[in-house]
């Protein structure tokens, strides 16, 4: 009985966790990102980022905001991964976590990185965690319903085996396409400096509208108990690789900013 008792608290566990909608970009996603937005990087932000992470790049330390997860003295920046807000609505009129979200918290990483009175310790934290949110704030499922958190709840198939929408969007269409992450930062569509300049221009909050209208189109993509299959994967991993991209652009513009 006890041994009995033990599992079902533990594959309880395991699908809280799995459902919390603080889930993000697979590792490879995040990754490609912080690859493009090195691309883009004047020499100068570049030499500075370069120090300040004491080498490491920003692919490298793209996932850092999620290996934090586990530490409890990092639990309050769990609520900076994602924003809820309804599909008929923005930001600004939608109501606000106590804690924090993903626009909050990206403002504060930039506020930390412009002081400077800051600690190279509190800048080289925040350089990392903004990587990583503005990752985050790409994956439009992370601009997602607070009552199915951000499609968690959504439980589909993913080629036969059983999954939910959000995870298809943070990792399974990615993972599909079995390419590592340099290949996928490598191969990103060639844009000219007009398309370039299109896709930084505007504020956070603008990006956040941005990701949001596609939200409501992944909402629409499909249902509980849905099958996706190749089909899914070839109408949406396009879409992927455009966030990706677009991610890794405006990570650039906002570092060449703060770092000018």
């Amino acid at each position: 009985m006890k041994l009995r008792l033990l599992v079902v608290t533990i594959l309880l566990f395991n699908v809280s966790f799995a459902f919390g909608s603080d889930d993000t970009w697979g590792p490879t996603g995040h990754r490609v990102t912080g690859k493009i937005a090195e691309k883009h990087l004047t020499k100068k932000a570049k030499r500075k980022i370069e120090k300040l992470l004491q080498g490491e790049s920003l692919a490298f330390v793209s996932t850092y905001a999620d290996e934090i997860k586990s530490d409890r003295n990092y639990r309050k920046y769990s609520a900076w991964h994602y924003v809820n807000m309804p599909l008929d609505g923005d930001y600004e009129s939608s109501k606000k976590n106590p804690k924090g979200d993903l626009v909050t918290g990206i403002n504060h990483c930039i506020k930390i990185l412009k002081d400077k009175t800051s600690s190279l310790a509190d800048k080289r934290f925040c350089l990392k965690m903004l990587v990583h949110l503005i990752g985050d704030l790409h994956q439009p499922l992370h601009i997602g319903r607070k009552e199915d958190k951000g499609g968690n709840s959504i439980q589909v198939q993913w080629h036969g085996r059983g999954s939910n929408l959000h995870r298809v969007w943070d990792e399974d269409i990615i993972a599909k396409w079995d390419m590592s992450y340099v290949e996928l930062a490598e191969n990103a569509k060639d844009l000219t400096k007009e398309q370039i300049n299109y896709i930084q221009k505007g504020s956070v909050l603008d990006w956040v509208k941005d990701s949001h209208k596609l939200t409501k189109r992944i909402y629409n993509s499909a249902e509980s108990g849905d099958k996706l299959r190749y089909k899914y994967s070839y109408e949406f991993f396009p879409v992927v690789r455009e966030q990706l991209q677009k991610g890794g652009l405006r990570l650039a513009k906002l570092l060449n900013e703060i770092f000018s």
